[in-house]
């Protein structure tokens, strides 16, 4: 039978697919992409040296018709000119987290080595679902898990997987949880044996000052309405054992089976710590799946001086990880780990074009048997090279710093008659409200400590955060930048007084024209 017939059109690319290829990045064209690269770093270089604050304040009702107006059916052609126009639409006014005036959330400022990982893999392009998609890189996320499971005190049964962060690591926990405890019902129990039956009944308990992707999750999960049961805390915003022991026990009272408990190693308000050792007797009493959130706190495990903090995490079976956060790692770098590896099947799905199940018989390893994801970057090489440049000591130092300077932040804002402030953090959160001047209305302190942020942010002066504490507006910093100083803190707080000062001036002035 006569093949298909190759005329020179089909054989010879189009002036379009040849004008095109010069874009691919591949042994041809590797000038080209280093000259691409270099000019876009020098662009970053340039903003980064020249950012006297952390915002410009740009608002979106003003950039949008930017944005909007651009063309994306019509090319530019030149790497030089899109750079020009990413300028105006992005580099201009993105908000700068290694400014030491950012105050605002769990955004750190990036170490180089990181950097170096992100350039390689984003060219490399690995996918760390399959070997034959990502080799080395397979072995080297397998070692950084293994390394993570160590620090947390988990023995040779450990395994995990990198994942894109906290949330979607603590989705994965409580999916495991929740598979656990629908195949494991205690013999002669009066629990009904139908998963659709028992599904309603699960609960899990977390505390009042967990992340809202606890609640998220059991939605995702199918579970009741209802099934996330906040555990009360005490004033130093930690979960309190006792309440959490009245709550299992109404539970097991009542026949609700204990599908989760989630503890939090450093709140995202507060940055408080819960007591890890007494939840964890709890659970065990219980025969409850023990997760702990250790988005933000995880940095502890690498602390010279912290680490005692986390005392109970090792009898956790699972932990969430992110070293976004307090790694000083671009986003997305986390990591759910779990005490025994065979939970994870839970999350296995055999796809004979992938993965099929003689892949296991023939050792060949794979990381999609363990995620909840398939196509995967890389973002185990970011840890790899920072751990391999600078170390986890140097890493777990800058922690310190910053644990420290929340520290000192927290008796500034103490001795500091305008504002008052709210519990001692474990970690670099501090959270506190400007107080009006004597003989002043205090229900006004909500307007003005609202009003302070969002006039600070429109001034690009600084950037903080806000939240509600007792129903209350509160402001809020979170230090996770070693650069900022106690200076650059203060100065910040005087800002803050000021914006609300005028708020509260033009209030009265409204007040008396009435």
């Amino acid at each position: 039978m006569q093949g298909p017939v190759v005329t020179a059109r089909s054989a010879r690319p189009t002036v379009m697919t040849d004008g095109a290829r010069r874009h691919l990045f591949n042994d041809r064209t590797v000038a080209r992409y280093r000259h691409s690269l270099s000019e876009g770093v020098d662009r970053v270089a340039e903003r980064i040296s020249g950012a006297d604050r952390p915002f410009t304040g740009m608002s979106p009702q003003r950039l949008a018709p930017e944005i909007a107006a651009i063309d994306l059916d019509q090319p530019l052609g030149d790497p030089s000119a899109a750079l020009d126009e990413l300028e105006t639409v992005y580099l201009r006014d993105a908000v700068y987290f290694h400014h030491p005036r950012y105050l605002a959330h769990l955004n750190c400022p990036v170490v180089i080595p990181a950097l170096l990982g992100e350039a390689v893999l984003s060219a490399v392009n690995s996918s760390l679902d399959t070997w034959d998609q990502s080799a080395g890189g397979t072995l080297i996320e397998r070692r950084l898990i293994d390394w993570t499971a160590g620090r947390i005190g988990f023995g040779v049964d450990a395994d995990g997987v990198f994942t894109s962060g906290g949330s979607q690591s603590n989705l994965q926990a409580l999916l495991l949880a929740r598979e656990e405890a629908l195949t494991a019902a205690p013999a002669g129990s009066q629990l009904p044996s139908d998963r659709t039956e028992l599904l309603p009944k699960l609960r899990i308990f977390a505390s009042a000052a967990g992340h809202f992707s606890v609640q998220k999750s059991a939605k995702l999960l199918g579970l009741a309405p209802d099934a996330v049961i906040t555990v009360e805390t005490g004033a130093d915003r930690r979960m309190r054992p006792e309440a959490l022991e009245r709550e299992l026990a109404r539970c097991r009272r009542e026949g609700l089976p204990v599908m989760a408990v989630v503890a939090t190693a450093g709140t995202t308000d507060f940055g408080t710590i819960d007591p890890l050792p007494a939840i964890a007797d709890l659970c065990e009493q219980a025969g409850a799946w023990f997760h702990v959130d250790a988005a933000y706190g995880c940095g502890l495990l690498v602390s010279p001086t912290r680490r005692h903090l986390l005392e109970g995490i090792e009898r956790a079976r699972s932990v969430t990880v992110d070293y976004h956060k307090s790694f000083f790692q671009p986003v997305s770098s986390s990591a759910l780990i779990v005490a025994d590896a065979a939970s994870l099947r839970h999350a296995t799905y055999h796809a004979d074009y992938l993965n099929p199940a003689r892949m296991v018989e023939q050792r060949i390893p794979n990381q999609v048997d363990k995620s909840l994801q398939t196509t995967r970057r890389f973002d185990a090489l970011k840890l790899w090279l920072t751990l391999r440049i600078m170390g986890a000591d140097a890493v777990g130092a800058l922690f310190d710093e910053v644990v420290d300077r929340a520290a000192a932040a927290h008796d500034l804002l103490a001795a500091d008659p305008r504002f008052e402030v709210v519990t001692r953090s474990h970690l670099s959160t501090v959270v506190f409200r400007y107080l009006p001047a004597a003989g002043q209305d205090h229900e006004r302190a909500d307007g003005a400590n609202l009003y302070a942020r969002e006039a600070l942010a429109a001034s690009g002066e600084a950037v903080v955060a806000g939240t509600k504490v007792d129903g209350r507006h509160y402001l809020k910093f979170t230090l996770l930048n070693p650069e900022t100083t106690l200076a650059d803190i203060a100065q910040v707080l005087d800002l803050l007084a000021a914006h609300a000062e005028h708020h509260l001036a033009a209030d009265e002035r409204r007040l008396v024209r009435r």
